[in-house]
């Protein structure tokens, strides 16, 4: 237990000195959720929209007060042909015109919503925000009640925003990130320099070796991500719905999760080159299917139930219910035994594939 503990400290030390390392392994989680934080907070800005008036008489004017006084749009007067070029330049999202013949006279009036094609894709996300205004405005101005009203109460209370999703899912990419390149990439560096040559003389046994490491990144890993977490619940007001303790659990599993495979890795590769392809092959399809920038659930049919066995999927998942959903460590049952399941087959092929001197074949 004392080499092991020495092997920590000496690691803790190694680790501390890479300076450039620790920034890197910050900046780009962060530039992420602050990215993407400005991009979620642009959602409840007011739609851009514009209305031409060809009917110019008193209901007209009610009816375009009655959208202007509307917290959901932003309304811009002018005529059809100048209100199309803002359309066609982005500038305005949509343009609604206002037909000749709109009076109260009990027949029905066709409105035409111009829309340029290269927002056909926010069309399915206004059109309703939009359909709904045009009928309460019609209400009001008719002086009819509704039939009903629907009143939605969240029992969460709490807001849900794109970064609340987001946050988890780069927590557990940032884990991935740290723990294989603190494994599998030193390894090979340790070997490529003679280090581990030089420990194969001395009482050290692999058990010590791979657990100070072990122990030594986790706490390096603790630490970044403590750090990412107080940035996102104090600067971008991300809250944290679970226990931070089962929140903790999840990072540690999580961490000898991707210690172990980066472990296999180190094993496998024999140069520098080899272990970054290798890298890449693991980490780069987890990102895009393990549901760190958007729901699993939109992948095609046929990947969903791959994408949901990676290791990172069960890590984010995880993490997501937690930050999230504020659920129990006994409601992240599935996403623990995933875990659980891949550290022991990781961590077994880990200590079988371990050379001191000699890569595995």
């Amino acid at each position: 237990m004392n080499l092991t503990l020495t092997m920590m400290r000496t690691f803790m030390r190694i680790l501390s000195r890479d300076r450039q390392a620790i920034f890197f392994s910050l900046f780009f989680p962060v530039i992420f959720m602050s990215v993407f934080g400005l991009v979620g907070s642009a959602d409840d800005d007011p739609i851009e929209i514009g209305i031409a008036d060809n009917a110019i008489n008193s209901l007209s004017a009610d009816f375009i007060e009655s959208i202007t006084d509307r917290s959901e749009f932003d309304v811009v007067t002018g005529s059809k042909n100048d209100l199309r070029e803002q359309v066609v330049s982005g500038d305005l999202k949509l343009l609604l015109v206002i037909p000749d013949n709109f009076q109260d006279n009990g027949t029905p009036t066709n409105m035409t919503v111009l829309v340029d094609a290269a927002q056909v894709r926010e069309l399915g996300l206004i059109m309703p925000v939009l359909e709904q205004t045009l009928v309460e405005v019609e209400r009001r101005l008719r002086n009819i009640e509704p039939l009903f009203s629907i009143q939605v109460e969240d029992v969460k209370a709490r807001a849900q925003n794109y970064l609340s999703f987001l946050v988890p899912g780069l927590l557990a990419f940032t884990i991935m990130q740290i723990a294989i390149a603190g494994s599998g990439y030193n390894i090979v560096e340790y070997r490529r320099k003679g280090i581990l040559k030089r420990l194969f003389v001395t009482p050290v046994q692999p058990k010590n070796f791979i657990g100070g490491l072990v122990m030594a990144r986790s706490l390096f890993c603790l630490v970044q991500l403590s750090l990412l977490l107080l940035i996102a619940v104090f600067l971008l007001k991300v809250e944290i719905a679970g226990n931070i303790l089962s929140l903790y659990v999840v990072i540690i599993l999580s961490t000898a999760v991707f210690l172990s495979i980066g472990f296999s890795m180190g094993s496998l590769a024999k140069t520098q080159q080899s272990i970054m392809a290798l890298g890449n092959l693991v980490t780069f399809p987890q990102m895009f299917l393990s549901g760190i920038f958007y729901p699993i659930d939109i992948l095609p049919t046929l990947i969903q139930p791959v994408a949901k066995l990676l290791p990172l999927s069960f890590a984010a998942t995880g993490l997501r219910d937690i930050i999230v959903n504020g659920e129990s460590l006994l409601g992240i049952l599935p996403s623990l035994a995933g875990l659980a399941v891949w550290a022991a087959v990781a961590l077994v092929l880990a200590i079988r594939l371990f050379r001191w001197k000699e890569v595995a074949a």
